[in-house]
């Protein structure tokens, strides 16, 4: 026998009354468990409801527009008896945001009525997708997902007719429009080419050898548009170090073996020294807004976790108010989460300051790139014991190499430099975390 199952919006974090911008599936569809049923739209991020059971889809309960809470019914489906009694009491967590927002460059552009963004090169006026004239520099309605969406492809909003409810425009209006301009003669030079620089180079790569086409991942889909942004509206500068950590991992490799609760890793410690230098340098811990830095009174450190779909940056928050312990258990909890997809959104926001350790890997020293709307990311590598001159003769030391790139636009690179000695100094000596 079949049973109807609710289908409700889960756990989302301190999200009430959020937009429902697309639905994903209609009546008679059949599903499979955690098959996205909704995309939500928040101030900062859009975010797909998955199902929380498989089965055929009865009716949908919600709309585009409608605003929904957790716990809000999405849809029914009919599944098995043995579907319903087995669902889990509670719902699965949302996934990863799928088109996180860029960050504001000034507080009026945080709102989502601000002014249409006009990005260079914009194609020319043309027919959007569904043949009507579109009239270009007027007044918009498009989500911060969506207009970074447009910045990506180089157009002009005010040029878009949009389908969405009161003339929103949505994603599939804009490559619409793109198509439209694209079938125009020229298109493919206006729409590829920037202001001074050659188009893109198009190749038929078969010519020279088979070749093989794969889908980029889901999660780097979403990470690439926002690394090129952060690289290119952010003047990177890198400054490189080597912090002395030959007492701290003998420290950290005594710790572990008088106790198997909890293996302490390296990161846990990286994170207690730099909430101490992020308190002896608070801009480092800090947000550009216009003309004026956010100093931020808490310390909320994300890291870099490796999963077979791309990196992702969980948040390890009140990092200033743990023991190494109790880091050391969430960075492995969070890790494991995100190997295994089950990062909610909550579990990556709030992030003040980022650290990218590559040292299980190998190699010496890089350029990490800012997560927006952070100033700085610190970059580790792996470890090295090398010969160092004590006065009088060379001797053995573990050598941590150190990579911190920061915006220019906020720390100088006196600052850089200070806040790398510094933070090499408490490695060298933990016990400066308690000064």
């Amino acid at each position: 026998m079949s049973a109807v199952i609710d289908l409700v919006v889960p756990d989302i974090g301190d999200f009430h009354d959020v937009p429902v911008i697309e639905v994903l599936v209609k009546p008679g569809d059949r599903i499979d468990k955690d098959a996205p049923l909704v995309t939500l739209e928040s101030e900062k991020a859009t975010m797909e409801v998955p199902a929380s059971s498989g089965g055929t889809v009865h009716d949908i309960a919600v709309n585009v527009g409608d605003k929904v809470s957790a716990g809000s019914i999405i849809a029914h489906v009919t599944g098995s008896e043995s579907q319903a009694e087995g669902k889990a009491s509670t719902a699965p967590a949302a996934t990863t945001p799928r088109e996180p927002e860029p960050p504001p460059a000034s507080k009026a552009a945080t709102s989502t009525a601000a002014p249409p963004a006009t990005v260079a090169p914009s194609p020319p006026p043309s027919r959007d997708g569904e043949g009507q004239p579109a009239t270009p520099s007027r007044t918009v309605h498009g989500s911060p997902a969506i207009r970074r969406f447009a910045r990506e492809l180089g157009v002009d909003l005010g040029a878009v007719s949009g389908s969405g409810p009161n003339g929103r425009i949505t994603r599939n209006d804009v490559q619409r429009f793109v198509k439209g301009v694209l079938a125009a003669p020229g298109g493919v030079a206006a729409a590829s080419s920037l202001p001074g620089l050659p188009a893109w180079p198009k190749l038929d790569f078969e010519q020279f050898g088979q070749t093989e086409r794969v889908r980029l991942s889901r999660i780097k889909r979403i990470a690439g548009p926002n690394l090129h942004r952060n690289w290119v509206m952010i003047p990177h500068v890198t400054q490189h170090d080597d912090a002395d950590i030959t007492e701290l991992e003998a420290f950290r490799q005594h710790i572990n073996a008088e106790q198997r609760d909890v293996k302490v890793t390296l990161l846990a410690f990286l994170m207690k020294a730099a909430v101490a230098a992020l308190r002896h340098y608070p801009q480092f811990n800090a947000s550009l807004d216009g003309d004026e830095l956010i100093l931020k009174q808490y310390y909320h450190l994300g890291f870099a976790a490796d999963t077979p779909e791309g990196l992702v940056v969980p948040v390890i928050r009140d990092v200033d108010r743990k023991g190494i312990f109790e880091i050391a258990r969430e960075t492995a909890e969070l890790a494991n989460r995100a190997r295994d997809g089950k990062l909610g959104l909550a579990d990556m926001q709030g992030g003040t300051f980022t650290i990218s350790s590559l040292g299980g890997i190998g190699g010496t020293y890089f350029s990490p790139i800012i997560n927006a709307p952070e100033v700085a990311i610190l970059g580790v590598c792996r470890a090295a014991t090398r010969p160092v001159w004590e006065g009088t003769a060379f001797v053995p030391r573990l050598l941590l190499p150190l990579s911190l790139s920061y915006d220019h636009r906020v720390v100088d690179g006196a600052a850089a430099a200070r806040f790398t000695v510094f933070l090499a100094g408490v490695l060298a000596d933990m016990r400066r975390t308690l000064l």
